[in-house]
């Protein structure tokens, strides 16, 4: 299904779920006049324990379907696919700008005191090429906890607030007893919970969630500014798989009143 052009500019977003909701409200303070495409790919979540070939040709698929819907800027709002597939993106598409989302490593090491900081990441993240060499680049002198946490995202997607909990509970005893002073929120998913995960570390752990700094990029590279008398523009919801479990996230975790999630894609 092709859903047609949209007036330019229009950043397109995709993510394996709901997970990106988390970028996309960062989006939607920055730039409120600018509308979006936010594509969940629900029907093959998770991304954690895909392999790379898959992922790579997947992200190809539906970077391919937000650009025929008119995207001038696409928004890869997971850290798995990023540290996966923006680089063979760009290679495919070098006219498109791409935004991707990796780990704070470095704002996490430069604002560790103990210089222990955790990466609470999925398992394919965790073990990316990319987040050594961030490691490699930005944490020589820090010592750096890699903690997977399997079934955080599916909980969050699932808006299953029991096993949610569950997920927290183990992985924040885990880094609480690592001694850690700084912990990276290496997936979309996580800032979504990030109360809770406040809750569980206490207020001697800080948490980096780079959201902000990824909207920052896209205004950057759109060479749009934010307006706080800006008029909404429009959010466009599109799921591969259950868009009734995309709607009723985006409704809890950014805006009640958004519009239904549409499938077909």
């Amino acid at each position: 299904m092709n859903p047609g052009p949209p007036a330019s500019p229009l950043i397109g977003v995709f993510d394996s779920g709901c997970g990106g909701l988390s970028i996309l409200r960062s989006l939607r303070r920055a730039l409120p006049a600018t509308p979006v495409r936010y594509l969940a790919d629900n029907r093959h979540l998770p991304y954690g324990d895909k392999p790379a070939e898959w992922l790579e040709a997947r992200a190809g698929q539906l970077t391919q379907y937000l650009l025929q819907g008119g995207a001038t800027l696409i928004l890869i709002a997971c850290n798995t696919a990023t540290t996966h597939t923006i680089a063979a993106l760009r290679a495919r598409w070098p006219s498109v700008p791409f935004v991707g989302v990796e780990p704070g490593i470095k704002p996490a090491v430069a604002g560790s005191r103990a210089r222990r900081v955790a990466v609470l990441a999925t398992s394919a993240t965790l073990a990316s090429a990319r987040l050594n060499e961030l490691i490699r680049d930005h944490a020589a002198d820090a010592t750096i906890l890699r903690r997977p946490c399997p079934g955080l995202a599916d909980a969050i997607d699932c808006g299953d607030d029991k096993a949610i909990d569950a997920r927290l509970d183990d992985a924040c005893a885990a880094l609480r007893d690592a001694g850690v002073d700084t912990v990276v929120l290496g997936c979309t998913h996580y800032p979504l919970v990030a109360d809770r995960v406040a809750a569980r570390l206490g207020p001697a752990i800080s948490l980096i969630d780079t959201a902000d700094a990824v909207s920052r990029r896209v205004a950057a590279l759109l060479g749009c500014a934010g307006s706080a008398t800006a008029s909404p523009a429009a959010i466009e919801l599109r799921a591969t798989g259950d868009a009734e479990l995309l709607t009723r996230a985006a409704r809890r975790w950014i805006d009640p009143g958004l519009l239904a999630a549409h499938c077909g894609v």
